[in-house]
């Protein structure tokens, strides 16, 4: 963050539009330096974001090759008119076990899938589409030219680009890089996270209950959609409403990682200190977001770390972290920053609201009375309901200038999945 970054506790400022604060965390990612590059190995590179773009050292496949279990010749042998019947030799091309001579015009060879392309031959026919009689094979009158030939460079041509950098590595783009011949990758080193939850009303799981207290969530929560990031997460606990903790516990965790997450104490109340911590000590930027369930998010810097406070009550910490939180990280670690991409599906529901804030209620999808497949709303909307996350699949997203949702209209659809929460 800029050192002349604000803190925005002017009520009167008003409440900052989505997309404003997406383009403001959009340069702080460019302000950012990534984490440094580590190299390796293929089983432990899921989930990380790879460092430099990967080309291929050679045409994949490597050879022409065969397509489907069948019959190998050279389509010039095709009859112009009618079947064509081919003298069958003696011998087979499988993978791995190519055939070592060459098929003359007017012959043809089993061939395996996998194979490469017995020398002379260029089609292959489907073993169900042909017969075989006195030593021969019948092909069926009309048969393509160039049929069942997987051409080399067909997939990937030498020199490529075929993994580009900032790529968030999924089994399939190890795949592609095992099909390459690769066994180890460069990839970012993964964030370390520290992570905390704010407030004297909270206990831990597992405590005795007392009267005024409830249990903390938000660390539950924000631990299991951090582990599904590539970051190491250190879980720090619960900060008491006093100042000298938490700007202890902000300074020893900014000395040991990149980032601190926090829920609660990113607020305007007196007893929030980790915000005003932030801004003595380091750069903040403070927002109150036009965003529901959400309003108090928090960015800023101490040291070298970089610091995001969540709203406290448990499902507008959940939103904050999936719409604004979670690509940030992403992009922090040096994958593209990406946000979330709504689905335009029709509504289920009828709603009213206000223009200027961005809403977003959970719902689930379901199929109408045509077998349409529409969004249903979870009536059960406050941001303290938790409950409400599990009955839903999704989010729907509800613009901020839209005041009505009539039944049937398209409304923006996030499932938990296209979250990263699925």
């Amino acid at each position: 963050m800029s050192a002349a970054a604000e803190i925005c506790f002017d009520p009167e400022a008003g409440l900052l539009p989505l997309g404003e604060v997406r383009a403001r965390l959009e340069a702080a990612v460019a302000r950012a330096s990534p984490p440094p590059v580590e190299i390796v190995p293929l089983a432990e590179a899921r989930g990380r974001i790879l460092a430099e773009p990967i080309t291929s050292p050679r045409d994949v496949p490597a050879f022409d090759n065969v397509a489907v279990d069948g019959w190998a010749f050279a389509a010039a042998s095709l009859a112009a008119e009618g079947p064509t019947r081919l003298s069958i030799l003696p011998g087979r091309a499988a993978a791995g076990h190519p055939f070592e001579g060459t098929v003359p015009p007017g012959h043809t060879i089993e061939a395996l899938t996998g194979a490469p392309m017995p020398a002379g031959t260029d089609t292959v026919a489907m073993w169900e589409e042909c017969r075989v009689e006195d030593g021969t094979v019948v092909v069926p009158a009309g048969f393509r030219a160039g049929a069942n030939r997987r051409r080399a460079g067909e997939d990937v041509r030498a020199g490529a680009t075929v993994l580009a950098a900032g790529t968030r590595l999924c089994p399939h783009h190890l795949g592609v890089a095992a099909e390459l011949g690769l066994d180890r990758l460069p990839v970012r080193a993964p964030l370390r996270v520290a992570l905390a939850s704010s407030g004297d009303e909270l206990l831990e799981p597992g405590a005795p209950f007392a009267p005024g207290r409830v249990y903390d969530a938000n660390r539950t929560i924000l631990a299991g959609l951090l582990a599904t990031l590539p970051c190491r997460v250190r879980d720090l606990g619960i900060l008491p409403d006093e100042a000298e903790p938490v700007r202890r516990f902000l300074h020893d965790a900014a000395a040991g990682h990149e980032v601190i997450v926090s829920s609660a104490g990113a607020s305007k109340g007196a007893a929030d200190h980790l915000t005003a911590t932030v801004a003595r000590d380091g750069a903040l930027e403070f927002w109150q977001i036009a965003l529901k369930p959400g309003r108090p998010f928090a960015v800023g810097r101490l040291g070298h770390a970089t610091y995001v406070g969540l709203p406290g009550n448990p499902v507008a910490a959940t939103v904050c972290f999936l719409m604004l939180a979670r690509p940030f990280l992403l992009a922090l670690a040096g994958a593209p920053l990406r946000w979330p991409r709504p689905l335009p599906l029709p509504a289920g529901f009828n709603f009213r609201k206000r223009p200027g804030r961005t809403e977003l209620l959970r719902g689930r999808l379901e199929e109408d009375a045509d077998g349409r497949l529409v969004v249903r709303r979870i009536p059960r909307e406050g941001s303290g309901i938790l409950t409400s996350l599990v009955e839903g699949e999704g989010l729907v997203l509800i613009e901020a200038e839209r005041t009505r949702v009539e039944s049937g209209e398209p409304v923006g659809w996030l499932s938990f999945a296209e979250l990263g929460c699925g």
